[in-house]
């Protein structure tokens, strides 16, 4: 029986269709020992693969929103102006790597000949790279995806998006709240979009489930500019972010440029 589970799951490891799966039954409840090991060995070969692959994009702001807005949408025309903007004080746009806002980002980055990249994710209806990654990688598992986008980053935007852009938000929020990641500056862009959000965040002050000063880690604002000057602000002077020469990759450590 264990020998049958066994080549099960190494079938599973195999077979790209079934990674949604091995997480999928990963969080619902305890499995053998041997599959969880295996599990185990899959999230450690994601977070490699992650490493690796981004090791020397620089320091990036990483943009989060909606894929599901066209290039004619607002928002996507104010995201495009956000990655340009940003581009243009020397980040690294980092998106999640699909369409609509995180598109919209990344292009605008390399409107201004700045660096673009991508931490897409693999869902069995396949999200395809959007055409404007420097470099991209593509993980199997979100909450891998969600560690790699902090990781690299030193701000965070979040522009209008659905239960996926609010989870990025509130984990980086979170983050920063309990000194799990140092004070990053994050940027609400779209004040008309997330009134009813700060509205909540007013009611959550008032009932004392956060401190005012929480609301301090970030700014609601509708300017790029406004985005873009908080964030060089805080990033840059405060971090003293400057240029470096980028170390060669190491090519037996799996690194690429």
């Amino acid at each position: 029986m264990e020998v049958l589970e066994e080549k099960e799951v190494i079938k599973e490891i195999k077979d790209p269709k079934q990674n949604g799966n091995g997480e999928k039954t990963f969080l619902q409840g305890p499995q053998s020992r041997w599959r969880e090991f295996v599990f185990l060995m899959k999230v450690m070969v994601e977070f490699m693969k992650g490493f690796r692959a981004l090791h020397f994009v620089g320091p990036c702001v990483t943009v989060f929103g909606s894929a599901r807005f066209s290039e004619d949408h607002p928002s996507y025309k104010l995201a495009r102006q956000v990655g340009a903007g940003l581009a243009n004080i020397g980040f690294t746009v980092m998106t999640g790597g699909g369409p609509g806002i995180m598109e919209a980002a990344n292009r605008g980055a390399k409107d201004v000949g700045g660096n673009s990249v991508g931490c897409n994710i693999v869902l069995p209806h396949e999200q395809h790279p959007n055409p404007y990654l420097d470099k991209w990688v593509s993980i199997r598992f979100f909450f891998v995806r969600k560690v790699l986008l902090s990781k690299y980053s030193y701000a965070f935007i979040v522009m209008p998006g659905g239960f996926g852009t609010l989870d990025e938000f509130f984990e980086a929020l979170t983050l920063v709240q309990t000194n799990s990641i140092k004070r990053f500056p994050i940027v609400l862009m779209d004040k008309a979009f997330h009134h009813e959000l700060c509205t909540h965040f007013d009611k959550m002050v008032a009932s004392g489930t956060i401190h005012k000063d929480d609301m301090k880690y970030l700014i609601v604002t509708d300017s790029v500019e406004e985005a873009v000057n908080h964030i060089e602000k805080y990033a840059v002077q405060q971090f003293n972010l400057r240029k470096k020469e980028v170390p060669k990759a190491v090519s037996w450590l799996g690194e690429y440029r």
